[in-house]
């Protein structure tokens, strides 16, 4: 009885070991679970901005946010001190809002200067990069264009209509890069056309044209980064044919605004328009210095 007692202190002594090696290994293995959770959650900030210079970007903002957005693109800078670079050449702007109603959607409106475009656009989350589960987010973006200028213009009123597809697939490298590629395609009511010598009617272009578009983003500081972008048209038209677009650029970002500024050699904004029409051939340096801003409200 005697040595059952004495040997009280080594047993609670042993127990109270095992219990601290316990909770250690229970506080580790619950760290590990929260982490894999962690890592199952969709990867944010992908992009700074739903928009990358000419292009729209994989990002959709999160349900209740507001968005307004203001595009500028100057003249070529091909005329140099004629007219400061282009600052003082005719320019193009394009004002636009958009509200997210939903998680995953993205719905919006603008006004742009060229051709009086009045564009309504949506954009949607297909599939969200989850690390070691999905490697790649995807949206969709769309839009429907409505050439405004005088009805003396068009024929029917269906010729003001023009409309653009593109599906978006990024991903999000590491911390610093991110990258994406989309198909798109774009159709316009109405094309230019002409009569030839036996009477017939014949188009300059196709009413349907497909591209593809490359994207990259890669962070030097907390909120700012380098910016690069390619655009190749694939359709080939019988006149006309447009140019690629290459752009690169600087962007910085807050919670709430986006700012980039950039030179590439499309002027259109509105993204059919740079796609079809684009006739600034970089490869004879005629490009134009442009800037997005957008500034974000969550309700």
């Amino acid at each position: 009885m005697k040595s059952y007692i004495n040997n009280i202190p080594k047993f609670l002594a042993k127990f109270f070991l095992l219990m601290l090696i316990a909770g250690q290994v229970f506080a580790q293995d619950s760290t590990e679970v929260a982490q894999v959770k962690k890592k199952a959650k969709p990867v944010k900030n992908t992009f700074g901005s739903v928009w990358l210079m000419d292009n729209q970007t994989v990002m959709v903002p999160i349900k209740g946010t507001l968005e307004f957005d203001i595009q500028h693109r100057f003249g070529t800078v091909k005329n140099g001190a004629k007219d400061l670079f282009g600052f003082f050449a005719p320019s193009n702007i394009r004002l636009g809002i958009s509200y997210a109603p939903m998680q995953k959607l993205f719905i919006g409106a603008g006004i742009t200067k060229d051709r009086m475009q009045v564009d309504l656009n949506a954009k949607y989350a297909l599939l969200q990069q989850i690390n070691g589960k999905i490697p790649v987010s995807i949206s969709y973006f769309g839009n429907l264009v409505i050439d405004s200028r005088n009805a003396s213009n068009f024929r029917y009123d269906v010729h003001r209509l023009s409309y653009f597809n593109q599906l978006i697939i990024a991903r999000k490298i590491n911390d610093k890069f991110s990258a994406q590629i989309s198909p798109t395609f774009s159709w316009y009511n109405n094309i230019e056309g002409y009569v030839n010598s036996n009477g017939e009617i014949m188009n300059k272009m196709k009413n349907g044209h497909f591209a593809i578009s490359v994207l990259g983003r890669f962070k030097i500081s907390e909120k700012s980064a380098v910016i690069a972008g390619y655009d190749q048209p694939l359709t080939q038209h019988p006149t006309n044919n447009p140019h690629p677009n290459i752009c690169f650029g600087l962007e910085t970002t807050t919670s709430a605004h986006a700012f980039q500024v950039f030179v590439g050699n499309a002027a259109g904004i509105v993204p059919q328009s740079n796609y079809f029409f684009n006739q600034n051939d970089y490869t004879k340096g005629q490009f134009l210095i442009g800037f997005n801003i957008t500034r974000l409200w969550n309700f």
